[in-house]
């Protein structure tokens, strides 16, 4: 005789603990089959709970798009905010409290695109607010328009021939506009992007970490990769940072390291800046 199963949220929290910081009752999730937002959720999820976080020290923020629905199913203090805002919201956010994580969870478009001021200068301000821009290649809710970083050559419905612009390197970008920690990693290597997580999120001061993750649907279809096509791209096209280093510059040619790309600990974090200026303000220091 069949034994009944326990699917109570006690007994999924026995065996997954990180299952606290979710909201439960939002299941099942908006995202597509095949799509990796929900892997990057759970790698936030349990870089957290390793870090001993509670809920109510968290706040996520995000803007528009795919990886801006990550906050509905988090179980914390979040804000769903405009289109490219979610920095600007998330500054505010850590000015008023600076004792909560601040995570930011953001899309290529949502974040490089319309918001792609509010980054730069977040980057340059190095303001403790841990950032995962989910780099799909595209703008997936809204329609599967080009977007920065779409490689060359590929389609989209903005781009029915090919996209004929070139697309940035937003680790890069960060690193040239001030981010102390940049970090990339995959939907695919899961343990690997706990790990970047949990260093983001311990870093004093401005972190981003890129994650590749597929758009089954709005990518995938457009450019003919099924779901076990982009996620084998994943694997076979991104390489261990110190890997990567030994490698010539010919084998270099499309592929991508991931890992910490870039940290520094040498400048001091906006919000203590900003409270200096409040003391003196205030009467303390002249």
């Amino acid at each position: 005789m069949l034994q009944p199963i326990d699917i109570s949220l006690e007994k999924a929290l026995e065996k997954k603990p990180y299952f606290k910081y979710l909201r439960i009752d939002k299941m099942p999730h908006i995202w597509c089959p095949g799509c990796g937002n929900g892997q990057v959720l759970k790698a936030i999820c349990i870089a957290l709970d390793k870090l001993g976080i509670d809920n109510n020290d968290v706040s996520m923020v995000s803007g528009i798009g795919c990886s801006s629905r990550t906050p509905g199913y988090f179980d914390g203090y979040t804000l769903h905010t405009t289109h490219g805002r979610a920095l600007a919201f998330a500054t505010g956010v850590k000015l008023a409290r600076p004792e909560l994580t601040v995570i930011v969870t953001t899309g290529d478009g949502d974040c490089t695109a319309i918001g792609g001021n509010h980054f730069i200068h977040a980057c340059r301000r190095n303001i403790d607010i841990t950032v995962l821009l989910f780099n799909n290649w595209i703008y997936g809710m809204t329609g599967g328009q080009v977007s920065p970083t779409t490689p060359s050559g590929s389609y989209a419905t903005t781009t029915p021939y090919g996209n004929y612009e070139p697309n940035f390197s937003i680790a890069d970008l960060a690193i040239g506009a001030g981010a102390t920690f940049v970090a990339r990693g995959t939907a695919y290597h899961v343990t690997e992007l706990v790990n970047l997580v949990e260093a983001g999120i311990k870093h004093k001061g401005f972190s981003l970490i890129e994650v590749l993750t597929p758009c089954t649907i709005q990518y995938g279809r457009k450019n003919k990769m099924g779901i076990v096509d982009m996620y084998m791209w994943l694997k076979e096209n991104t390489i261990p940072l110190k890997a990567w280093e030994k490698l010539p510059e010919e084998k270099r040619q499309g592929k991508l390291p991931r890992g910490i790309l870039h940290h520094v600990d040498n400048r001091e974090e906006y919000t203590e800046k900003y409270y200096s200026v409040v003391e003196k303000v205030m009467g303390g220091n002249k």
